[in-house]
């Protein structure tokens, strides 16, 4: 067993048949004198194997090949396990046991072991293990002993018996371990690595830093195969040639940073192979460092991590596409939810301009059309800005918040032909508004840069224009993708405005019908009136309310307060045909209880509508001139009289079901003696009955307010003083008021 040197790169080759070359001769001695101790040309009979393997000076130990075992162990490997592996035992649990590990520190089991080879009948010329199990050698050992067994290499050599078998006939294999000490060690795995490093497909290269430009003196095979440059193409030469047009400067100056500081850095930075193609290259360069500290050397490892870049950079475009598109669809519900919660058309238009703004434009303005008296008009009826100082200048440029350089109109052409316009990039000075100082002006403060303008239509009917722009010097450019996402809205924007505009109609009209059916405020001798109507605004609905006053023949006054049940036109048919069957009774001069009696009989008689609420009352000279108030109340809300002293009295003797409701209870009504300057004030439950509102609380708030009045406050004063305190805003319900006062012959009622 003989080792021969290379001298021109001092690798080391090494005969099959012996242990570690160039570890010294006592080793090849000591393993060549195991073998020959073993096996000689004519073969050893097994009773004599034994005894000889007993006494050799090496750790050495036989496996049997069909079984995988370690069947006998001399004293020498014996003490390898520290007496814990009994015999036979398999291969992989007596390397654990003998705590024998890769050089990198992986267990026996975990890799493609010596042992392993040798169990399989697969010759082992001589391979380096380590022991890493240092507390095999005893809780007793001291700390050198155990620094001294984690840092020991054994050399190991095996090869099969083909001519020793045992009483089994079984065959089996030698192992041989040498224990590595000293300069030997040190040279074998200074030889190792350098081998791996030749070897490996990483990318390494060395450059020394005392030359100027730091140029590469050593590159491995993997660099030419990754660059395609030759050897004497980058020797003498700094790196950078690796570098072109799309290098990204900032990671080259961090490179160079780090290089000055004389401190690690990995980079991933696009560098180009000597045939042009481009790869993504991960440098990560490391100093070497000499006895006293100085940087000798820098050691750069280069791998080409194209793949891995393209998939990260696919995954983020798509989570990007992703994102965006969800952003896209929250766009569209947020701003198809805002819009359809608004009933008037500037509503619609400023819940847009809020919605887009900053999520699509950093400015934006919504033009409506308008027909004034048959003539067609164009409104700006919202404008929105990410800076709230620019507003006006978005609201006053008009149709030029997106002019072109030819002076064509897009606002214009969206409006009348419905185009949509797609403007890249604005002129910085459009010849349009040249010789317009105060557009100019505007428009040159407001620097646009990119603007979209879409029609909004809906139902075959154009009904306005979006201007959506960016601004300079931050403002994205538009592209394609953005128009369709911006017509998407104008579509959604187009279908809330004409709904608008639908319901005002709509709610007009209806307002209309209901006012009709509601009597003019009569003139009363010794009464000054006041009423109010006010119709709900949640829906185009009209409905069942009504109040009136009537001179009765036998010089009674008769008022009347009323709510069918529902909103609809069939409650306000069916309120006028309550109303007019109450009117005849009480001409008749019925009393309170009986006028609601008969009405309960017609409305449940005759199948008219639903159920009604209503407070009929009289109200009659007392023999002292003062007044007489008689009332039955069907399931109505409370009348509330002011007494002239200021005190608040809430009438609800003698409540019953509503008209229509039942018969089985008789009604009955209630008297009341009033003076001059008392206040009676009537009213339907659309005023007490409000969102989030306790309706008691809501009638206390009226008694409170008629309270802190003064006296002489006029009539129809108080009815504003009322609604203003109650709030009547966007109310769901058609509500009713009607205030009277009793001050001996009166005031003329308002026309």
């Amino acid at each position: 067993m003989t080792g021969r040197t290379n001298g021109d790169h001092g690798e080391v080759a090494t005969d099959p048949s012996g242990p570690a070359p160039e570890l010294g001769q006592d080793y090849a001695t000591e393993a060549q004198r195991v073998r020959d101790a073993v096996v000689d040309p004519s073969g050893v009979r097994e009773p004599d194997l034994p005894q000889v393997l007993h006494t050799a000076p090496a750790a050495v130990a036989l496996i049997d090949l069909g079984e995988g075992l370690v069947t006998y162990a001399n004293d020498s490997a014996a003490a390898l396990t520290g007496g814990r592996a009994s015999l036979p035992v398999d291969i992989d649990a007596w390397s654990e046991a003998a705590g024998l590990t890769d050089l990198s520190g992986r267990p026996m089991r975990d890799t493609a072991s010596p042992l392993s080879r040798v169990a399989q009948g697969i010759p082992v010329s001589g391979e380096p293990v380590a022991v890493a199990d240092a507390a095999r050698r005893g809780s007793e050992a001291t700390e050198e002993e155990r620094e001294e067994a984690e840092g020991r290499l054994l050399w190991v050599t095996g090869f099969p018996l083909s001519e020793v078998v045992n009483d089994d006939q079984r065959r089996l294999a030698l192992v041989v371990f040498l224990q590595l000490s000293g300069a030997g060690a040190q040279r074998h795995l200074e030889m190792v690595r350098d081998r791996a490093v030749v070897a490996t497909e990483l990318s390494f290269t060395i450059s020394d830093p005392a030359r100027e430009q730091n140029p590469l003196v050593w590159v491995n095979p993997a660099f030419t195969r990754l660059t395609g440059y030759e050897l004497d193409e980058v020797l003498g030469r700094n790196c950078r040639f690796l570098q072109g047009p799309n290098t990204d400067p900032a990671s080259i100056s961090r490179i160079r940073t780090a290089l000055d500081e004389e401190r690690p850095i990995t980079e991933v930075l696009l560098n180009y192979r000597r045939d042009g193609t481009a790869f993504w290259n991960q440098v990560s360069i490391t100093p070497v460092l000499d006895g006293q500290g100085r940087v000798v050397n820098f050691v750069g490892v280069q791998s080409d991590v194209t793949e891995r870049v393209m998939v990260e950079n696919e995954r983020r475009a798509a989570l990007a596409a992703a994102e965006e598109t969800r952003e896209q669809l929250r766009l569209l519900t947020e701003s198809t939810s805002a819009m359809s919660a608004s009933l008037d058309t500037v509503g619609v238009a400023e819940a847009l301009a809020r919605i887009v703004v900053p999520a699509m434009a950093d400015f934006c303005c919504v033009d409506l059309l308008e027909d004034v008296e048959g003539n067609s008009s164009v409104r700006r009826a919202a404008v929105n800005h990410r800076d709230e100082t620019k507003v006006e200048e978005v609201r006053g440029l008009g149709r030029w918040v997106s002019p072109t350089e030819d002076g064509r109109d897009p606002i214009g052409q969206a409006l009348g032909s419905g185009t949509p316009s797609l403007l890249p990039e604005l002129p910085v000075r459009p010849a349009g508004i040249s010789d317009q100082p105060d557009l100019l002006r505007r428009y040159e403060a407001l620097r646009p840069r990119s603007a979209i303008v879409v029609p909004l239509r809906a139902r075959g009917q154009m009904l306005g224009a979006l201007t959506l722009g960016t601004e300079l010097p931050y403002g994205r450019r538009y592209s394609q993708r953005d128009l369709y996402l911006a017509a998407d809205l104008a579509a959604r924007a187009g279908l809330a405005v004409d709904n608008a505009r639908l319901y005002a109609r709509e709610h007009g009209a209806a307002e209309t019908l209901q006012r009709s059916l509601l009597p003019a405020v009569p003139r009363m001798a010794g009464m000054t009136i006041a009423s109010r109507y006010l119709a709900a605004t949640d829906g185009a609905q009209v409905g069942g309310d009504w109040y009136d006053m009537l001179s009765l023949p036998d010089g009674a006054v008769g008022l009347a307060v009323g709510d069918v049940v529902g909103h609809d036109l069939r409650a306000a048919a069916a309120m006028g045909e309550l109303r007019g069957v109450l009117r005849s009774y009480a001409w008749e001069g019925l009393g309170p209880a009986d006028v609601v009696d008969r009405c309960d009989d017609v409305v449940q008689g005759l199948g008219m509508a639903a159920m009604a609420t209503a407070v009929y009352a009289r109200l009659e000279r007392g023999e002292q001139g003062d007044w007489v108030l008689r009332y039955s109340n069907a399931g109505h809300p409370p009348p509330l009289l002011r007494r002239a002293d200021g005190t608040v009295e809430l009438l609800t003797g003698n409540l019953s079901p509503l008209i229509g409701a039942t018969r089985a209870v008789t009604r009955e009504e209630t008297t009341v003696h009033c003076r001059h300057g008392d206040l009676l004030v009537l009213h339907t439950d659309g005023l007490i009955e409000a969102p989030g509102a306790d309706p008691d609380d809501r009638t206390q708030l009226i008694a409170d307010t008629l309270a802190a009045q003064s006296a002489d406050m006029p009539v129809e004063e108080l009815c504003d003083r009322l609604l203003g305190m109650l709030g009547v805003d966007g109310l769901r319900d058609d509500a009713v008021l009607l205030a009277i006062r009793l001050d001996g012959e009166g005031e003329p009622a308002p026309a």
